[in-house]
């Protein structure tokens, strides 16, 4: 059984990046253009352009969710949103009370942490980082390459 989970965990952890992705662009597609029920808490209404910090992280939140689910810089862009949901959780959410559940930083905590999560493994299978450094080379990803190695 653990040598069938192995080799799924490329394309476990590529689905989990498409997911963590698109919900992340839906937040900020949501505070950019009022879609999807727009700004939590606000309605329909969108963020002020420009506004600091709400419209840059929105900004932050659309452009990098669709990197991520593309995979591509999957790395650079989860630390850069990692960071921004830590900012936001910090700033935000923490000042009003100590736990998650007490302040309404769920979502920030739980994508600052996909996020990490994603700058240390990178994107997995289905992502164009993948493609992208195959072609790069000219050759094709060996099976031993694809596949995780167990520790």
């Amino acid at each position: 059984m653990t040598g069938r989970l192995d080799s799924a965990q490329p394309y476990a952890l590529g689905l989990f990046r498409i997911v963590v992705g698109l919900l992340f662009a839906c937040h900020g597609a949501a505070s950019l253009f009022g879609v999807l029920g727009g700004t939590p808490g606000a309605g329909d209404a969108t963020v002020a352009a420009g506004a600091w910090p709400g419209w840059y992280a929105a900004v932050i939140q659309l452009g990098g969710g669709v990197l991520v689910l593309l995979g591509l810089a999957t790395r650079a862009t989860a630390v850069l949103a990692s960071g921004s949901m830590a900012y936001a959780y910090f700033t935000v959410h923490q000042p009003g009370a100590l736990w998650p559940m007490e302040n309404g930083g769920e979502a920030s905590a739980m994508f600052c942490w996909a996020f990490l999560l994603l700058a240390f493994t990178g994107s997995g299978a289905l992502g164009l980082d993948r493609l992208l450094a195959r072609r790069g080379t000219g050759r094709r990803e060996t099976a031993a390459e694809r596949t995780p190695v167990a520790v």
